[in-house]
């Protein structure tokens, strides 16, 4: 008999819509949590952003419940929920879950053991706290975007992924939230969380800003191996006009690459800074003459750190994901059968999650009902729209 997910019996409430509350709540269902997504009763619809149907793995294995937070009966009906709930995610900007009554204070006192995590994109204070932003600006600011590839104008590329919110944001705050569920269980306290997306960069920037802060030396576009200074970490195109990513640095895999394309007079000049233009050169050349499968076909099992740029088509065919299992196939209530990147990180279970809920229907009577709400009264604050 299997063994249930890590995460089994844990409730978590997330009031994000999206951003990296979101993706947090989305892996924690992964690993096995009760994710009942939280939102405002339709006429106060407007307040939350709604995603694209697909958005969030379209919210797989999710409730959906909604509370009118501005009335008092309808925050008292969060709160009881709230005080049976291990987690809880929010994503407003500062200042706003002390007004609706739901902040931490609040939820801890019907709660001492709440895990409540705060996302947002610079924090709970510092001058910037209050500022709109997204992904790009979280990037910006760290120095990702400076140390990444520029254009030929020399303006900053865009990102091809959300990195900020995701591994910055979201992934952060799910490292948090499991960390202080684990601290919990020695204490039986709960915590507060204060997640900053724009800290989260900086934290994934951190091998070139302990650079900067031991040295003095500024990273930038090609001042390192990873920011493109040698030949050996780039990219290529290939005779079919497919890209080629090399990504090699240990020698031995770049004497590898070497005699594959026939320079081994460049074996023990990997790091020559004189010669990089010209082994760019020879190496822009060899790969000019064959197709990119061809030579990810040959250089690929051969130890020389070289494989495709692939599309998103070709990335959710490709073999190595077919046998990971990373892909599960769903039916959403109105969208009908699509696929959908399934529950792919180290420790979840694949195929785990449960199915696509209409998020039209809500959970929310069912959930109150489970806290201690009786009908007549259930059917008082649905009467009044505070919940639905």
């Amino acid at each position: 008999m299997p063994s249930p997910p890590p995460l089994d019996g844990v409730l978590v409430l997330d009031l994000a819509s999206v951003g990296p509350g979101a993706r947090a709540s989305r892996w924690l269902a992964d690993y096995g949590a009760r994710v009942v997504k939280v939102g405002p009763v339709p006429r106060h619809g407007g307040v939350q952003v709604t995603p694209a149907f697909y958005a969030y793995s379209a919210h797989r294995g999710m409730q959906r419940a909604l509370f009118d937070l501005k009335a008092d009966s309808g925050r008292d009906a969060f709160l009881a929920l709230a005080a049976q709930a291990d987690v809880l995610i929010e994503s407003f900007r500062p200042g706003v879950v002390e007004r609706l009554g739901i902040d931490y204070g609040a939820v801890r006192e019907v709660n001492p053991g709440i895990v409540y995590c705060s996302t947002s994109g610079y924090g709970q204070d510092g001058e910037r706290s209050c500022w709109a932003g997204h992904d790009l600006n979280y990037l910006a600011v760290a120095g990702y975007l400076h140390c990444g590839a520029h254009g030929a104008d020399g303006a900053p590329t865009l990102p091809g992924a959300t990195v900020a919110d995701s591994a910055g944001g979201g992934m952060q705050a799910s490292m948090a939230i499991l960390a202080a569920l684990f601290g919990r269980q020695a204490t039986g306290e709960g915590s507060y969380l204060d997640v900053s997306v724009a800290d989260g960069v900086l934290s994934l920037m951190s091998l070139y800003v302990d650079e900067f802060l031991a040295t003095g030396d500024e990273p930038r576009p090609g001042h390192s191996i990873l920011t493109g200074r040698y030949a050996c970490y780039g990219l290529y195109r290939a005779g079919d006009g497919g890209w080629l990513a090399v990504g090699v640095i240990e020698p031995h895999f770049w004497a590898n690459l070497c005699r594959a394309l026939g320079c081994e007079h460049f074996v023990d000049h990997q790091y020559d800074d004189d010669l990089q233009d010209e082994i760019r050169a020879v190496f822009t050349e060899a790969f000019s003459r064959r197709d990119r499968d061809d030579w990810v076909a040959d250089l690929g099992p051969a130890d020389t750190c070289v494989s495709a740029v692939q599309t998103i088509a070709e990335a959710v065919d490709d073999p190595q994901y077919k046998a990971r299992g990373a892909f599960v196939e769903v039916e959403h209530p109105t969208e009908g059968r699509f696929r959908q990147v399934g529950p792919v990180l180290a420790g979840q279970h694949p195929g785990a999650g449960g199915e696509i809920p209409d998020m039209a229907v809500t959970a929310t009577e069912e959930l109150l009902a489970g806290v201690g709400y009786e009908h007549e009264e259930l059917a008082r604050l649905l009467d009044e729209g505070v919940v639905a």
